[in-house]
């Protein structure tokens, strides 16, 4: 029984473990979502100002103010390709905490298998028990009644 109750725990323990990847993947795959809405974010910012920006570009412009958006643009292309590399951080990120909780859910899988095994054993082994006992009961019977016939002949 001891055995069982070791089983018993270690699946509960791999449950929290399993219970706990799912949590992180989940958290990890919020984290790069965010980082996915913040880059369609800065991207749409760049399309939109480099629209305006054309529109502009008929009319005579100094060339301070061509030069600080010129300026502008570079450092929010910048912005963007570090924001596309958090991105891609993300998603590896994301591959990891899918790994994980798959390997979780099959060692949850696996022990649950081992337990059954063993509650089949011991039920098992258990009804074998009860069997033997049952049979030596009907053995004693089976002895006692066939001397109480003889014992009244005497």
């Amino acid at each position: 029984m001891s055995s069982l109750k070791a089983f018993e725990v270690a699946v509960e323990l791999a449950e929290r473990r399993r219970d706990a990847a799912r949590q992180a993947l989940k958290n990890v795959q919020d984290a790069r979502h965010a980082a996915q809405a913040q880059l369609e974010q800065l991207t749409g910012y760049a399309a939109e100002t480099q629209s305006r920006w054309g529109m502009k570009a008929d009319s005579a412009m100094q060339p301070e103010v061509m030069y600080h958006h010129y300026q502008f643009m570079g450092r929010l292309d910048h912005a963007i390709g570090l924001q596309t590399g958090v991105v891609s951080g993300q998603d590896v990120r994301v591959d990891k905490a899918r790994q994980a909780l798959l390997e979780a859910e099959l060692r949850l899988a696996s022990l649950r298998k081992v337990l059954e095994r063993r509650r089949a054993e011991v039920a098992l082994q258990q009804q074998r028990r009860e069997q033997k006992q049952t049979d030596e009961r009907a053995a004693l019977r089976a002895g006692r009644g066939a001397r109480s016939p003889q014992d009244q002949e005497y």
